[in-house]
Protein backbone atom coordinates (compact mmCIF):
# COMPACT_ATOMS: atom_id res chain seq x y z
CA UNK A 1 0.00 0.00 0.00
CA UNK A 2 2.97 2.23 1.07
CA UNK A 3 4.33 1.83 -2.39
CA UNK A 4 1.13 3.07 -4.38
CA UNK A 5 0.52 5.97 -2.12
CA UNK A 6 4.19 7.13 -2.71
CA UNK A 7 3.79 6.62 -6.26
CA UNK A 8 0.82 8.25 -6.99
CA UNK A 9 0.60 10.50 -3.80
CA UNK A 10 3.81 11.89 -2.77
CA UNK A 11 6.84 11.28 -4.88
CA UNK A 12 5.05 10.47 -8.41
CA UNK A 13 3.26 13.88 -8.45
CA UNK A 14 6.43 15.51 -7.74
CA UNK A 15 8.60 14.05 -10.34
CA UNK A 16 6.14 14.91 -13.04
CA UNK A 17 6.06 18.76 -12.00
CA UNK A 18 9.81 18.94 -12.56
CA UNK A 19 10.50 16.66 -14.96
CA UNK A 20 8.59 15.39 -18.75
CA UNK A 21 8.98 11.60 -18.05
CA UNK A 22 8.30 9.79 -21.02
CA UNK A 23 8.48 5.81 -21.63
CA UNK A 24 8.74 3.77 -24.72
CA UNK A 25 8.16 -0.28 -25.00
CA UNK A 26 6.15 -0.55 -21.68
CA UNK A 27 4.56 -3.38 -23.29
CA UNK A 28 7.52 -5.19 -23.11
CA UNK A 29 7.24 -5.89 -19.04
CA UNK A 30 4.81 -8.75 -18.73
CA UNK A 31 1.51 -8.15 -17.35
CA UNK A 32 2.43 -11.28 -14.83
CA UNK A 33 5.21 -13.22 -13.38
CA UNK A 34 8.21 -12.93 -12.37
CA UNK A 35 11.05 -10.60 -14.74
CA UNK A 36 14.42 -8.30 -13.95
CA UNK A 37 14.73 -5.39 -15.23
CA UNK A 38 18.91 -4.61 -15.77
CA UNK A 39 19.61 -0.93 -16.17
CA UNK A 40 21.90 1.87 -16.33
CA UNK A 41 22.55 3.95 -13.94
CA UNK A 42 23.29 7.67 -13.80
CA UNK A 43 21.56 9.62 -10.78
CA UNK A 44 20.29 8.51 -7.67
CA UNK A 45 17.01 9.54 -9.56
CA UNK A 46 16.83 6.33 -11.86
CA UNK A 47 15.32 3.45 -9.28
CA UNK A 48 12.36 5.91 -9.57
CA UNK A 49 11.66 6.86 -12.53
CA UNK A 50 11.44 3.29 -13.74
CA UNK A 51 8.96 2.36 -11.28
CA UNK A 52 6.85 5.76 -11.82
CA UNK A 53 6.41 4.92 -15.26
CA UNK A 54 5.47 1.35 -15.35
CA UNK A 55 2.25 -0.25 -14.32
CA UNK A 56 3.71 -2.97 -11.70
CA UNK A 57 5.72 -2.40 -8.39
CA UNK A 58 9.38 -2.74 -9.29
CA UNK A 59 11.40 -4.39 -6.29
CA UNK A 60 15.52 -2.58 -5.54
CA UNK A 61 18.13 -4.12 -3.27
CA UNK A 62 19.05 -2.46 -0.74
CA UNK A 63 20.69 -3.20 2.95
CA UNK A 64 18.45 -4.23 5.94
CA UNK A 65 20.13 -1.74 7.84
CA UNK A 66 17.65 1.19 6.13
CA UNK A 67 14.66 -1.01 7.86
CA UNK A 68 16.45 -1.45 11.11
CA UNK A 69 16.78 1.95 12.63
CA UNK A 70 16.03 3.22 15.76
CA UNK A 71 13.65 6.38 16.57
CA UNK A 72 12.73 9.04 14.19
CA UNK A 73 15.26 8.92 12.04
CA UNK A 74 14.94 5.17 11.77
CA UNK A 75 11.30 5.32 10.98
CA UNK A 76 11.58 8.09 8.56
CA UNK A 77 14.21 5.48 6.57
CA UNK A 78 12.22 2.49 7.14
CA UNK A 79 9.33 4.09 5.87
CA UNK A 80 10.83 5.82 2.67
CA UNK A 81 12.44 2.80 1.56
CA UNK A 82 9.47 0.39 1.85
CA UNK A 83 7.33 3.12 0.28
CA UNK A 84 10.16 3.28 -2.38
CA UNK A 85 9.98 -0.61 -3.37
CA UNK A 86 13.26 -1.92 -1.74
CA UNK A 87 13.75 -5.25 -0.82
CA UNK A 88 16.01 -5.72 2.54
CA UNK A 89 19.24 -7.61 2.14
CA UNK A 90 21.20 -8.98 5.51
CA UNK A 91 24.82 -7.67 4.70
CA UNK A 92 25.94 -9.59 8.11
CA UNK A 93 25.94 -12.51 6.06
CA UNK A 94 29.70 -13.32 5.40
CA UNK A 95 28.98 -13.54 1.90
CA UNK A 96 27.07 -10.06 0.29
CA UNK A 97 26.94 -11.59 -3.16
CA UNK A 98 25.61 -14.50 -1.69
CA UNK A 99 22.88 -12.47 0.52
CA UNK A 100 21.98 -10.59 -2.31
CA UNK A 101 21.30 -13.47 -4.59
CA UNK A 102 19.69 -15.23 -1.77
CA UNK A 103 17.07 -12.13 -1.40
CA UNK A 104 16.99 -11.39 -5.52
CA UNK A 105 15.86 -15.21 -5.97
CA UNK A 106 12.80 -14.47 -2.70
CA UNK A 107 11.67 -11.60 -5.09
CA UNK A 108 11.45 -13.60 -8.24
CA UNK A 109 10.05 -16.74 -6.32
CA UNK A 110 7.16 -14.85 -5.39
CA UNK A 111 6.71 -13.79 -9.10
CA UNK A 112 7.70 -9.92 -8.86
CA UNK A 113 9.74 -7.82 -10.69
CA UNK A 114 13.32 -6.85 -9.67
CA UNK A 115 15.31 -4.05 -10.59
CA UNK A 116 19.22 -4.51 -10.61
CA UNK A 117 21.87 -1.91 -11.95
CA UNK A 118 24.42 -4.20 -13.49
CA UNK A 119 27.32 -1.57 -13.65
CA UNK A 120 26.63 -1.77 -10.02
CA UNK A 121 27.69 1.66 -9.01
CA UNK A 122 26.44 5.11 -10.37
CA UNK A 123 28.41 5.92 -13.83
CA UNK A 124 31.04 8.60 -12.93
CA UNK A 125 31.78 10.42 -15.92
CA UNK A 126 28.56 9.66 -17.79
CA UNK A 127 29.64 6.35 -19.58
CA UNK A 128 28.37 2.83 -19.51
CA UNK A 129 30.51 0.93 -17.77
CA UNK A 130 31.26 -2.79 -17.89
CA UNK A 131 28.24 -4.93 -16.43
CA UNK A 132 28.91 -7.30 -13.44
CA UNK A 133 27.38 -10.61 -13.78
CA UNK A 134 24.68 -10.51 -10.39
CA UNK A 135 21.45 -9.91 -12.71
CA UNK A 136 22.48 -13.28 -15.18
CA UNK A 137 23.44 -15.39 -12.29
CA UNK A 138 20.10 -14.59 -10.59
CA UNK A 139 18.03 -14.81 -14.16
CA UNK A 140 19.62 -18.28 -14.81
CA UNK A 141 18.71 -19.94 -11.20
CA UNK A 142 15.27 -17.81 -11.51
CA UNK A 143 14.73 -19.22 -14.87
CA UNK A 144 13.43 -15.46 -15.39
CA UNK A 145 14.27 -13.30 -18.40
CA UNK A 146 16.12 -9.83 -18.53
CA UNK A 147 14.43 -7.26 -19.75
CA UNK A 148 17.11 -3.81 -20.76
CA UNK A 149 16.04 -0.75 -19.46
CA UNK A 150 17.78 2.73 -20.92
CA UNK A 151 17.53 5.81 -18.31
CA UNK A 152 18.15 8.86 -20.28
CA UNK A 153 18.21 12.89 -18.76
CA UNK A 154 17.95 11.67 -15.16
CA UNK A 155 21.64 12.95 -14.49
CA UNK A 156 20.69 16.54 -16.12
CA UNK A 157 17.35 16.28 -13.91
CA UNK A 158 19.15 15.77 -10.88
CA UNK A 159 21.65 18.54 -11.55
CA UNK A 160 19.08 21.25 -12.62
CA UNK A 161 16.87 20.01 -9.45
CA UNK A 162 20.07 20.63 -7.25
CA UNK A 163 20.76 23.91 -8.57
CA UNK A 164 17.31 25.44 -8.82
CA UNK A 165 17.32 25.70 -12.59
CA UNK A 166 14.32 26.75 -14.42
CA UNK A 167 12.25 24.14 -16.81
CA UNK A 168 11.27 20.57 -16.39
CA UNK A 169 13.97 18.11 -17.73
CA UNK A 170 12.72 15.44 -20.09
CA UNK A 171 13.47 12.11 -18.45
CA UNK A 172 12.90 8.70 -20.82
CA UNK A 173 12.97 5.49 -20.12
CA UNK A 174 13.26 2.44 -22.70
CA UNK A 175 12.23 -0.93 -22.45
CA UNK A 176 14.08 -3.44 -24.89
CA UNK A 177 13.33 -6.93 -26.03
CA UNK A 178 13.52 -9.26 -23.55
CA UNK A 179 16.92 -11.69 -23.80
CA UNK A 180 15.97 -14.68 -24.95
CA UNK A 181 17.91 -16.97 -21.95
CA UNK A 182 17.30 -20.16 -24.34
CA UNK A 183 21.00 -20.20 -25.75
CA UNK A 184 22.17 -20.52 -22.13
CA UNK A 185 19.11 -22.83 -21.00
CA UNK A 186 20.92 -25.34 -17.98
CA UNK A 187 24.14 -23.43 -17.36
CA UNK A 188 22.96 -22.05 -14.26
CA UNK A 189 26.41 -21.25 -12.23
CA UNK A 190 28.49 -20.99 -15.45
CA UNK A 191 30.93 -18.32 -15.12
CA UNK A 192 30.99 -18.07 -19.27
CA UNK A 193 27.50 -17.95 -19.32
CA UNK A 194 27.06 -15.44 -16.64
CA UNK A 195 29.34 -13.63 -18.65
CA UNK A 196 28.12 -14.03 -21.98
CA UNK A 197 24.93 -12.73 -20.77
CA UNK A 198 25.91 -9.93 -19.01
CA UNK A 199 28.17 -8.29 -22.39
CA UNK A 200 24.94 -9.42 -24.10
CA UNK A 201 22.67 -7.43 -21.82
CA UNK A 202 25.25 -4.09 -21.29
CA UNK A 203 25.37 -4.04 -25.29
CA UNK A 204 21.76 -4.02 -25.56
CA UNK A 205 21.43 -1.24 -22.82
CA UNK A 206 23.96 0.90 -24.84
CA UNK A 207 22.07 0.64 -27.88
CA UNK A 208 18.92 2.21 -25.86
CA UNK A 209 20.81 4.60 -24.12
CA UNK A 210 23.68 5.88 -27.06
CA UNK A 211 25.84 6.02 -24.33
CA UNK A 212 29.90 5.25 -24.81
CA UNK A 213 30.63 1.75 -23.85
CA UNK A 214 34.02 1.72 -21.79
CA UNK A 215 32.66 -2.74 -22.02
CA UNK A 216 36.74 -3.31 -20.62
CA UNK A 217 36.71 -1.00 -17.23
CA UNK A 218 34.35 -1.32 -14.20
CA UNK A 219 32.73 1.81 -13.06
CA UNK A 220 34.04 1.35 -9.62
CA UNK A 221 37.81 0.75 -10.80
CA UNK A 222 37.07 4.34 -12.48
CA UNK A 223 35.63 5.96 -9.74
CA UNK A 224 39.02 5.01 -7.86
CA UNK A 225 40.99 6.30 -10.69
CA UNK A 226 38.85 9.24 -10.23
CA UNK A 227 39.43 9.99 -6.88
CA UNK A 228 43.29 9.04 -6.95
CA UNK A 229 43.92 11.21 -9.52
CA UNK A 230 41.80 14.06 -7.95
CA UNK A 231 43.84 13.55 -4.84
CA UNK A 232 47.10 13.44 -6.90
CA UNK A 233 46.45 17.13 -9.01
CA UNK A 234 46.94 15.48 -12.20
CA UNK A 235 44.42 15.41 -15.20
CA UNK A 236 42.78 12.10 -15.57
CA UNK A 237 42.29 12.70 -19.49
CA UNK A 238 46.62 12.24 -19.40
CA UNK A 239 46.08 8.58 -17.80
CA UNK A 240 45.86 5.64 -19.79
CA UNK A 241 42.54 3.48 -18.97
CA UNK A 242 43.43 0.21 -18.22
CA UNK A 243 41.16 -2.71 -18.70
CA UNK A 244 39.44 -5.13 -16.65
CA UNK A 245 39.57 -8.65 -17.71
Amino acid sequence: MLYWVFKFVLIGPFLRLTSRPVITGRERLPENGAALLAGNHQSVADWLFAPLLLPRKVNFLAKSDYFTGTGIRGMLSRWFFAGAGAYPIDRTDADAAHAALTAGLEVLASGQVLGMYPEGTRSPDGRLFRGKTGPARLALRAGVPIIPVGVIGSGDYIRNLTRLRGGRTRVQVILGEPLDMAPWAGRAGDRVAEREITDEVMRRIQVLTGQEYAHDTYGADMKKRYEAVQKSGHNLLDQPVEGQR
